[in-house]
């Protein structure tokens, strides 16, 4: 059993990450720093039940999407209202280390298109592609977070790396970035 009295020292250093994952899940600023605070309190809360050893990191994640999963029920029980997006750049390791056409092609991107395909995902699909890709959780550590068996976690990733790649691959060619086999200037055989 941890200490209460050590829970700012081992937690806070996850107060970026998890406001990162809140932020997109959210798509708003207040909610994210609301659904992040929740998360903080709810696990000073239970911290004197985590098991010292464990995930820390994974356990704060799973409080945060117990509580975002809360919201949106509590959300979907009131009137709808429209707030406009945040529009947040895309994290910059996304775009280091690029070598092949592709990767020079997605450099080239905007961080807004990028966003915005990934906003565009089924959620399941947005959560799991998010805290693979861009948090690093295993897949074990997703399926116990997002409390779907490991098989459904790989479908979630693959289906929603896939749709990215569909939707990216398609800008990039409505803006010239990259060519198709039919405008790179070859004849048929």
């Amino acid at each position: 059993m941890a200490d209460q009295a050590t829970f700012a020292d081992d937690a806070m250093q996850y107060l970026n990450q998890l406001f990162s994952v809140a932020q997109r899940l959210t798509g708003n600023r207040a909610e994210a720093e609301d659904l992040v605070q929740e998360t903080y309190l709810n696990g000073f809360r239970a911290y004197g039940s985590f098991q010292e050893g464990t995930n820390l990191r994974a356990w704060l994640f799973k409080i945060l999407q117990n509580n975002y999963k809360n919201a949106l029920r509590t959300k979907s029980r009131r009137p709808v209202k429209f707030e406009p997006r945040d529009d947040e750049e895309i994290e910059e390791h996304y775009f280091m280390n690029r070598t092949t056409p592709e990767d020079v092609a997605l450099d080239r991107m905007t961080d807004t298109m990028v966003k915005k395909a990934v906003d565009e995902l089924p959620e399941a699909f947005r959560e799991a592609v998010l805290l693979a890709d861009v948090e690093g959780f295993s897949y074990a550590e997703i399926a116990e977070i997002t409390e779907v068996p490991i098989g459904t976690v790989m479908s979630r990733i693959h289906r929603g790396r896939k749709s990215l790649q569909k939707t990216l691959y398609e800008y990039a060619v409505e803006q010239g970035l990259i060519a198709t086999p039919a405008n790179l200037g070859g004849g048929t055989l």
